[in-house]
Formats: structure tokens, sequence, C-alpha cells
């Protein structure tokens, strides 16, 4: 069982105007999110959803100014972006990031073997591949096409999926996995997440703004985040509630506290 433990934490970053103070985000967000678990975190644009996410995978441009963030208890905060990989946190990012002259094989063969500690076996490794690319639907021919370069943001997304499935993690966080996807590539995402939460028994912490990737990826818990910390937390119901009403009635309770 694992354990990915968030108490109290405040995150700030840098205002654009070297003149300002730097901008206080997250202001005291609490959540527990164990093995089997899928928490779905909902808000609307600029409440700090994002931050969180590159807060636990270790984004520099983030600043930790108090709390903490724990994996099975050892301090993730004190871990550098590799060292938390390893430890087996994931983040599929809301905007991939372009990797030039490294074909999507070599990328994946070098994250497996930084993960794992040793380099797969080529034929096993081969296999592999094959099969979980067939299971996203994706083209052989991927593999040898630079990361995310000239790709689609479907393509983007599902190469996000095929990293989740290959390197196993214990914890995959998922910025707004779903932006930008179409029916198919949503049922095929989504798919590729459920896949994974079942045959590595993983926990996964969903940041999205709609309710259709949930219908999709049954949330066990739903998460309400309001101006840098969560305000409301329930089950699926919840998020039902959020798809009929919008956010106002936590908007208004947060402006009002």
């Amino acid at each position: 069982m694992t354990t990915l433990e968030i108490k109290d934490l405040h995150v700030e970053v840098a205002n654009p105007d070297e003149a300002g103070e730097p901008i206080k985000i997250l202001k005291g967000v609490n959540l527990t999110v164990k093995s089997g678990e899928t928490h779905a975190i909902m808000g609307p644009n600029g409440s700090g959803k994002s931050t969180l996410s590159y807060a636990i995978a270790g984004h520099p441009k983030y600043t930790v100014t108090s709390g903490s963030i724990t994996l099975d208890g050892e301090d993730v905060l004190e871990m550098s972006v590799d060292e938390r990989a390893r430890a087996g946190l994931f983040l599929a990012m809301q905007y991939p990031v372009e990797v030039p002259g490294v074909s999507v094989s070599n990328f994946l063969r070098t994250a497996a073997t930084a993960v794992r500690g040793e380099a797969p076996k080529l034929r096993t490794w081969v296999k592999e591949v094959k099969e979980t690319m067939s299971a996203l639907e994706i083209d052989p021919a991927f593999v040898e096409r630079s990361v995310n370069e000239g790709f689609s943001g479907g393509e983007k997304k599902r190469q996000e999926i095929l990293q989740l499935s290959l390197l196993k993690p214990k914890i995959a966080v998922l910025d707004e996995t779903d932006s930008g996807l179409d029916v198919d590539a949503l049922r095929i995402v989504s798919n590729g997440v459920n896949g994974y939460k079942e045959r590595e028994n993983g926990g996964v912490l969903l940041i999205t703004h709609y309710t259709r990737i949930l219908r999709y990826i049954q949330p066990d818990f739903v998460h309400v985040f309001i101006g840098g910390r969560i305000v409301a937390e329930g089950g699926p119901e919840l998020a039902e509630e959020l798809d009929a009403n919008g956010y106002v009635r936590f908007t208004s309770a947060a402006v009002g506290a």
C-alpha cells in the first residue's frame, strides 16, 4: 500500500513583474491519495490545480513555503525531480513539451531504465511496448518520431499514457489529460488510465475542469479546488452537482469567507 500525503501545503510563484512580490497560489492544501484510489480535483481556471501537480513533481518555478508532501513517509520535497520519479511519482502534463532529436523509442527505454534501475531486456521490452501501443491504438511508426514534435493534441496525450503504462508508477498525477481530446481519444486515454490502475493498483490524482472524463474514469473521491485550497469533498455525486450547477456555490462561499 502506497500513500501520498499532502499537509497544509503553501506554494508561491515568482511574479513576472520583477519588482512584485511572489504570488501565493496554494494556501493550505490537505490531501491523501492511496494505492487503488482515484481522486478527481475539479475547479475553475486559476484556482491552483495545476500548481499542485507541479509542486508534487518538483517544478523549479514553484516554491513550497510551508507544509509537507510525503510518499510512504519519505519527504518528497527533499527529493530531486528524478528521485521523485524513481520513488514512484508520475506527472502527465497538460501541455507536454517537445523533445526534438530524441525518438519516442529511445526516450521510453531510457526512462524505464532510470526508473527500474536497470535496462529492460530488449526482447521483452519490445513486446511490452508493442502491446501497450496496440491497446492505446498508436501507430507502430510512432516510436521513431521525436518526442511530441509535430504531434497532435491527442497524440501527445496518448504518449503520456504510454509512458504511464510502461513506467508503472505508484501514484499518477494527471493534469487535465482530457484537454483537447476528441471523443475517441478521450475513450482510449481513459481506458489506458483504467488499465494502469487495475494492473498496478496505482493511485490516481486526476485534475480536470469537466466531468466528461469522469464518465470513463470513475472517481472514488471528488475535491473542489477554489482559491488555492480544497473547499469541498465528496464522491461521484459531487461531480454530478458541479456538472449541473457549476462552481458558483463554492466560489460565492469562498468570497464570503
